[in-house]
């Protein structure tokens, strides 16, 4: 009996912990709701500032922007913190890609970043050379690869090289999403745990990529990040030995389809390296399938094409540092100890970064002006980092944790590691929060469900035990420390504007970032004001000695 009564007066107390001060949700929303000043910011961030790729010139004024308007709130220690080197800066100028030969047509194409310039205007033939298919064994795509060299060297000199296969992705436009919102029974589904999913073995000596989408996935789901990082490596030399031959043969053009590039979208990342040790890829220009394809169809009937390509970048000499950006409101009698915020604030090149990941950006800045217009008391510290490199590989949070928190590679952690409570991020569009990835972390389900209980009837519901992946709050889990993405609404994110020429400020919705902004100031202030820090997983092996363990 007496043992029920202490548990049960732990239970209370463990609620009482958690429970929100709704005076001072009530404080925030009406901060958030009366007074926002998020699309102001995002505003700025995009249609003045962006887009903002790593180590841009833009990136940089960006950068000092952002950080006057955290100063101008209030925060402080507001500075910029190096790491790298990082790379080459690569600034866009101008561009065209143009059909003058049967007939005049400016092509809807968009050149990929880290690609070398042109000596103003050239001009010259198109010739249609697909490159082969990179996936299974990796023998398999050597061979491949020479085969292709074989079957076109000495063939390309002065050439525009078409080199993707014709694709047909216009079929079915009703069924894409635009301004999709999750139903209550897609939420459903992901409040769901998983089931648990067999690993695949594999040789690490010889690592075989599946074919199939979903074995792909599971394939991934079953390697150490270590292994991830040395598919990402090997893909990189991959296309470095690409690279090579492309400019050895004289090309005067790359130009590639994307299973995504249909109607006048085009979605532009990196053409190769950004590394300054490595060559830069020849000019290199993503176009949409229905302009692709036309070219195609032509040179395969045979008839004469002609095409001028124009390409204007600031390219820096040597590689340089890139940086991240970070501000604090410090706390109070627990001020050694922190909960951050962040997002990424590199975009790519061809749209201004709004929905990726300016709308992130711009809410945790609107997050720590709620938190200090309101002068609400909080006993931990607050800092806010905003990241670049995040689209290279989450590379700037990553280079972060390494030197504040510890290495995943060895898991030597540091003494700053002890001090964080946890890390929210947000990194998927501009839609509303409709709850949390726990990332494995069932400690934390019955603390998030009394943090975001004020907003259920603003569509807060879900807590998913699933991880998610491809933003910066990998980083810290790669540590063992508490990171969250939060779930937001799609809306038009993936069918739209995820790297796309239309990742522009009027695909932001207001509404949906304000909300987001509520939600975020609530939970930090409920972490910051929490009596104990937040509930670990333990901590994960280090990832040499996973590699270790499958050899």
């Amino acid at each position: 009996m007496r043992a029920t009564i202490l548990a049960l007066a732990f239970a209370i107390a463990a609620i009482a912990a958690d429970s929100p001060d709704l005076t001072v949700i009530h404080q925030i929303k009406a901060e958030a709701f009366e007074r926002s000043q998020v699309m102001d910011t995002l505003e700025n961030l995009s249609d003045r500032y962006g887009p903002r790729l790593t180590a841009s010139p833009e990136f940089k004024e960006a950068s000092d922007w952002a950080l006057k308007r955290l100063e101008g709130y209030g925060l402080e220690n507001a500075h910029t913190e190096k790491w790298g080197p990082f790379g080459r800066s690569w600034s866009l100028e101008k561009f065209a890609l143009e059909m003058v030969q049967p007939r005049y047509s400016l092509l809807s194409a968009f050149p990929l970043a880290w690609s070398s310039t042109v000596n103003g205007e050239v001009t010259g033939e198109p010739i249609l050379a697909p490159l082969p298919r990179a996936n299974g064994r990796q023998q398999a795509a050597e061979a491949a690869w020479n085969g292709y060299v074989e079957k076109y060297k000495g063939k390309l000199r002065g050439k525009v090289v078409f080199i993707s296969e014709m694709l047909h992705n216009i079929d079915g436009p009703e069924s894409r999403a635009d301004l999709h919102r999750f139903t209550d029974a897609e939420l459903h589904d992901m409040a769901v745990a998983p089931d648990p999913i067999e690993k695949i073995a594999y040789d690490p000596k010889d690592l075989v990529v599946p074919d199939d989408p979903m074995e792909r996935a599971r394939f991934n789901a079953s390697l150490p990040q270590s292994l991830q990082d040395e598919l990402r490596t090997r893909r990189e030399e991959a296309a470095a030995k690409r690279t090579q031959f492309f400019l050895d043969e004289g090309v005067l053009a790359l130009v590639q389809d994307d299973q995504r590039a249909r109607d006048a979208l085009t979605f532009s990342e990196a053409a190769g390296a950004y590394d300054g040790k490595k060559p830069l890829s020849p000019p290199t220009f993503v176009a949409t399938s229905e302009h692709y394809n036309r070219i195609a169809r032509l040179l395969e009937g045979k008839t004469k094409v002609d095409m001028r390509v124009t390409l204007r970048a600031r390219i820096s000499d040597a590689p340089i540092d890139a940086t991240n950006l970070v501000a604090e409101i410090p706390g109070g009698s627990k001020k050694d100890e922190l909960v951050m915020v962040g997002a990424h604030f590199d975009s790519w090149h061809s749209g201004t970064g709004a929905t990726d990941n300016g709308a992130g950006s711009a809410v945790m800045i609107e997050v720590v002006r709620i938190l200090k217009a309101l002068n609400l008391k909080m006993d931990r510290t607050v800092r806010i980092v905003l990241w670049s490199g995040e689209e290279q590989g989450l590379l700037g949070s990553k280079a972060y944790v390494k030197e504040h928190f510890g290495d995943p590679k060895t898991m030597k952690i540091t003494a700053e590691h002890a001090k964080l409570s946890g890390y929210f991020n947000l990194d998927n569009g501009s839609g509303k929060i409709r709850g949390v990835y726990l990332q494995g972390n069932d400690a934390m389900r019955p603390v998030f469900e009394q943090w975001l209980a004020p907003f259920r009837d603003q569509g807060v519901t879900t807590m998913s035990i699933r991880n998610t992946g491809g933003t910066d709050h990998l980083s810290f889990d790669a540590v063992g420390l508490p990171g969250f993405q939060f779930i937001q609404d799609p809306l038009d994110y993936q069918s739209v504007t995820h790297h796309s020429n239309m990742d522009n400020f009027d695909h932001a919705i207001g509404a949906d970032l304000m909300q987001a902004a509520a939600v975020i100031a609530s939970v930090v202030y409920d972490a910051a004001t929490r009596p104990d820090m937040l509930p670990r997983k333990p901590l994960p092996k280090a990832q040499d000695a996973e590699t270790s363990a499958t050899r």
